[in-house]
């Protein structure tokens, strides 16, 4: 199953999926932007997170 990351954009089958500590809306992540420690942004409460 393909999902989007949050921080990049790019569909991914290689994905990290997890609750915003916040609001706990569904965060996805790739592989990639994670080992690289990208940031990211929910989009529902705007909390940032490495």
């Amino acid at each position: 199953m393909l999902k989007n990351c949050i921080t990049c954009g790019k569909q991914t089958k290689s994905y990290s999926e997890f609750p915003c500590v916040e609001c706990g809306e569904k965060i996805v992540r790739c592989a990639h932007c994670r080992k690289i420690s990208n940031k990211y942004r929910c989009p529902s409460c705007k909390r940032e997170g490495p």
